[in-house]
């Protein structure tokens, strides 16, 4: 009796999930959804080629030295790197004295030895990036309610990675008229900024890069206009979200040319061992 009604309830489920189903797809066919202007006016990030790029590819220790300057000089206001450690610097080329200045020109949290309150203090090598604001309460105050993500994983936690994050910086534009046209409920708000790379098309950051004079790249550099910086920064989030690609990579191609020469030799010993044994 047990099994004839665990049978009766198998199969009302699996006519209820065909029923379901059916009807699904009658509705998707015979009333489709009305477009909308997110999915009429997004655009799909732009084509970008970094050094990294690639099974061969390996990072550009300059343009990511760049891409640090801007994320110092421009994002680190906003947006933190907590899963990177200023020790970390080492492996972009700058030594030991650079990274404990550069450690040093951030405020990071402490405690006070004398009395054991929290405070702040000159970073140190081994301590990481801090954060921007002191909880997110304070974030969402200064940025129109949004909370700025943190950038350590950016280029990964994104489809397409840094070719996202390049459209987005130097994607900012006015509303098209077509779209006012077409979604006249659709326009912009206070404190909000048109952006077709980003997925709802308004965007509570305002543009972060403005051209040349917003940060001074060093000679024999290129110029660090808009587009130049975005690339730089993009760069540069490819590193802190995998530190070691390169090292992968370098470490990868011989273990497959060991993996492919083992097979090989496994393949001649089997044949050696049973080419006796075979009728």
């Amino acid at each position: 009796m047990v099994r004839i009604f665990g049978i009766l309830a198998g199969l009302f489920f699996v006519a209820a999930l065909s029923w379901s189903l059916a009807t699904g797809a009658y509705t998707a066919i015979t009333e489709p959804a009305s477009p909308t202007a997110e999915h009429e006016f997004y655009k799909h990030p732009k084509h970008l080629a970094l050094a990294s790029d690639g099974v061969f590819g390996k990072f550009d220790n300059q343009q990511i030295q760049r891409g640090f300057q801007v994320y110092k000089e421009v994002c680190a206001a906003c947006h933190s790197l907590r899963l990177v450690a200023f020790r970390d610097l080492t492996q972009l080329g700058y030594n030991e004295a650079e990274v404990k200045a550069i450690a040093a020109s951030f405020q990071v949290p402490g405690v006070d030895p004398n009395t054991g309150e929290a405070n702040t203090r000159p970073g140190l090598a081994i301590d990481y990036f801090p954060k921007p604001y002191p909880n997110d309460i304070a974030a969402r105050a200064a940025n129109n309610n949004a909370i700025p993500p943190d950038l350590s994983l950016m280029a990964k936690a994104r489809h397409d990675g840094a070719a996202y994050v390049y459209s987005l910086l130097t994607g900012y534009q006015a509303q098209p008229a077509k779209l006012l046209k077409e979604f006249p409920d659709s326009k912009t708000g206070p404190g909000l900024h048109y952006n077709p790379y980003f997925p709802n098309l308004n965007l509570a950051m305002a543009p972060p890069l403005s051209g040349p004079g917003q940060v001074t790249y060093g000679e024999g550099n290129p110029q660090p206009t808009v587009d130049q910086m975005a690339k730089d920064v993009s760069a540069f989030l490819v590193w802190t979200a995998e530190p070691k690609l390169a090292k992968r990579h370098q470490t990868g191609w011989p273990v497959l040319l060991f993996l492919i020469v083992l097979t090989g030799l496994a393949y001649l010993a089997y044949q050696n061992v049973w080419r006796d044994k075979k009728h």
